[in-house]
């Protein structure tokens, strides 16, 4: 494979004067698998082959992909991405130019217990089944739970012009599980996802049967909560919502591409946007993190990136691009779903670093607020606005946790938030899931509980 791609970074350089080629081949297989009710909905095993192209002419990119590995057809997207990049520099008024990074020459291996490519389709469909059993058993008004698997393993390549040659072992396995209840009229609903680059032993640390009942039990509670009063309270924010407000409310306007389209972070880099005890990172060296891998798809390391220290921000997530632009260097976040599409500065594992308070110590001066646990969705907008909307939540009363409400969602601007948060946990957890930005990235996000002293609930008037 090496030579392949060697030869047609060569012609790239040789016959069409790119200043740089890349080319990115994968050989992977993948399995989806979707159960409802008992039922396999869908069940698809396949193959993953192709290349990606991508040269810089004149200063511009040019992208082909292929799904073959067929030299003639390779030479076709030579031709075809550097006419393009050599059409599109006619019309750029800055040319791209890219930091530097040093030539790499390495090959990753994964080593794990259990690699599903040795479960059978019928093991897979059997541990799905038994957590819609125990998700649909757990109470009579459970009336739906769906299971959504995916299983990803293969092989990476990267080469390109500069001497880089990387050959990246690749294992992802995922499965989220939704339940519905509905009683006297109301309709609640509960979801989980899991998530490792470890093997298919996440199902022994998440036993289907325990997956199932947690699923289901949510979704009952939620049942039974009372809707939550709207307005603006104290808050303490679960590991689990902590992470999607870092990363829907913060972690996309970090992205360099976004900050250069005018997010609320182009001009603050050395600037207070948090309180001093609000420190945050986007790390790709985590093990067995679903965000985590050693090479971006640009050849470049993963690392631990630091954003905000201590409520000032220090850095931004850079592919070689926007590093050149910001004087800065690659952090290794630059990420495509596969080699159909150019990658693009995408998350990792995005957190809230830990301090020194226990949970008791941040519900405890409470009067009246909430308890934010689990999150249902979450968004955000460039000018630094969000919302996240709350599947598990309680009411803090004098210092205690008191009932269950459901229908809650807290928003406001991400900036004015990061600065009202006045006490950060001493615990931690990472939560993995799928973030879409045109393309899916599996991530990870948490942190510790946190206390926001401050911020808009959504719920009844």
């Amino acid at each position: 494979m090496k030579d392949l791609l060697e030869k047609i970074n060569l012609m790239a350089v040789e016959n069409f004067s790119a200043k740089y080629s890349e080319t990115r081949a994968q050989k992977l297989k993948k399995t989806l698998l979707t159960l409802k009710e008992g039922r396999v909905e869908a069940a698809k095993q396949g193959i993953e082959n192709g290349v990606a192209l991508r040269v810089l002419v004149n200063g511009a990119w040019g992208f082909s992909s292929v799904g073959s590995f067929n030299l003639s057809d390779l030479k076709a997207a030579v031709s075809d991405a550097c006419r393009m990049a050599k059409a599109i520099s006619k019309r750029m008024k800055n040319p791209i130019i890219l930091a530097e990074t040093k030539p790499i020459n390495d090959k990753i291996n994964v080593e794990t217990k259990k690699n599903p490519k040795n479960i059978s389709m019928e093991n897979k469909i059997k541990t799905a089944l038994t957590i819609n059993k125990s998700s649909l058993s757990y109470d009579k008004r459970v009336k739906s739970c769906t299971i959504d698997y995916l299983d990803l393993f293969g092989t990476n390549y990267y080469v390109n012009s500069e001497g880089t040659n990387i050959e990246q072992n690749k294992l992802y396995v995922w499965s989220r599980i939704t339940s519905s209840a509905f009683s006297n009229g109301v309709f609640s609903f509960s979801r989980e996802e899991i998530g490792s680059t470890a093997g298919y032993e996440i199902f022994d640390e998440y036993p289907p049967e325990i997956i199932g009942k947690k699923v289901a039990k949510r979704a009952i509670t939620q049942l039974e909560a009372k809707p939550a009063k709207g307005g603006k309270f104290p808050v303490v924010l679960g590991p689990n919502v902590v992470g999607v407000f870092v990363h829907e409310a913060f972690g996309h306007l970090a992205e360099a591409d976004l900050a250069l389209s005018g997010g609320v972070l182009s001009n603050r880099l050395g600037k207070r946007i948090g309180s001093n005890v609000v420190t945050l990172y986007d790390d790709g060296t985590i093990k067995d993190a679903f965000g985590s891998f050693k090479y971006d798809d640009e050849g470049v390391p993963s690392q631990k990136t630091l954003l905000v220290k201590n409520g000032i921000v220090k850095g931004l997530m850079h592919n070689r691009e926007t590093a050149k632009k910001f004087n800065m260097k690659p952090t290794g976040n630059s990420r495509s779903e596969s080699f159909r599409v150019e990658p693009i500065i995408r998350m990792r594992n995005t957190y809230l670093a830990p301090r020194d308070h226990s949970y008791e110590e941040l519900i405890e001066d409470i009067n009246s607020g909430y308890y934010m646990k689990s999150f249902r969705g979450g968004q955000a907008n460039i000018d630094g606005t969000f919302q996240v909307g709350v599947q598990e939540a309680y009411e803090i009363v004098n210092g205690e946790i008191g009932d269950p409400v459901r229908n809650v969602s807290l928003s406001g601007n991400t900036l004015e938030t990061l600065l009202k948060i006045n006490a950060v946990g001493n615990d931690f957890e990472l939560w993995p899931g799928r973030c879409g930005k045109g393309q899916t990235a599996f991530v990870c996000d948490g942190g510790p509980h946190i206390k926001i002293k401050e911020v808009i609930v959504g719920g009844s008037s």
